[in-house]
């Protein structure tokens, strides 16, 4: 009886880490908030191969190639930053922590649900539309286009790697280095572990649940 109750936990458990509630009343608002894995790589990579041609038509090709590095080396900085400031600003009352609950607390609360791990395109569309905007004032017509396409890259491998992450057992070292980090922002400490697809800045600022456990 005991072995059945406690296969019981578990089941419901798996439930539970699987399966949010509604974001929104409305049942439209609620479709639109999950999104299958597929959908980012329909957005996206058409932008990054226009993007890239875009920037060879303006630029040579080791000049484009270096500007998507450049690119993708700012998504990665983006990224870290992004969850570490914005996803894991949690007010503890009022419309902040509604907003936080949506942005990224339902994450938290049930991080296996497949269709709650990629980003929708409600919101990363107009946010790329933002960020290759500003790269385009800054740098204009010459790096802009390279760059974002490194950028969306970067962007559409991280969005690829959190799902692999969530719902899968990497074989490989590194697969395997990169999910257990993963777990343990989302099982043990929510403030170490900030990047997914680019854990070497939780090196660099010291936020790294393998620097915790050094230092115990």
């Amino acid at each position: 009886m005991g072995w059945a109750e406690d296969m019981g936990d578990a089941n419901n458990r798996t439930d539970v880490l699987r399966a949010s509630p509604p974001m929104f009343d409305s049942r439209v608002l609620d479709a639109l908030s999950r999104v299958h894995p597929a959908v980012p790589v329909i957005i996206f990579l058409p932008a990054i191969v226009a993007m890239f041609a875009w920037s060879l038509s303006n630029a040579s090709v080791p000049t484009s190639i270096g500007l998507v590095a450049g690119g993708y080396a700012l998504w990665t900085l983006f990224e870290y930053w992004l969850h570490r400031l914005v996803f894991h600003f949690e007010p503890q009352h009022g419309l902040g922590a509604r907003l936080h609950w949506i942005i990224h607390g339902v994450h938290h609360d049930h991080p296996n649900d497949p269709l709650r791990l990629v980003m929708p395109p409600a919101v990363s569309v107009p946010l790329g539309a933002a960020v290759f905007g500003v790269l385009y004032v800054i740098f204009g017509t010459g790096y802009a286009p390279g760059l974002g396409a490194g950028f969306f890259a970067g962007y559409l491998v991280y969005d690829m790697m959190h799902y692999y992450l969530h719902h899968f057992r990497p074989q490989g070292r590194l697969g395997r280095i990169l999910r257990e980090r993963h777990m343990r922002h989302h099982f043990q400490d929510d403030t170490r572990g900030f990047g997914i697809s680019a854990p070497y800045w939780d090196e660099v600022f010291r936020t790294s649940s393998r620097e915790k456990r050094s230092s115990q």
